[in-house]
């Protein structure tokens, strides 16, 4: 009897290179319950406050974000 259990991930990252391993991460079939990252920071010419890379993608999968 074989039972397949999916590995829940927590992960932790701010920058481009982050999002790219959390997209991995989620193309590789693992649960991620929860992103970590730094807040939002002003960017920009209006200094609009701008979500980073691993926010955006991480809410884009309706991953729960903590900054």
């Amino acid at each position: 009897m074989s039972t397949k259990t999916t590995l829940r991930v927590g992960f932790a990252g701010t920058p481009v290179f982050a999002e790219r391993a959390l997209q991995a991460i989620l193309n590789a079939g693992f649960e991620v319950v929860v992103a970590l990252t730094q807040p939002d920071r002003p960017s920009g010419r209006g200094m609009q406050l701008t979500p980073s890379p691993v926010k955006q993608l991480a809410l884009a999968h309706n991953i729960p974000v903590e900054q």
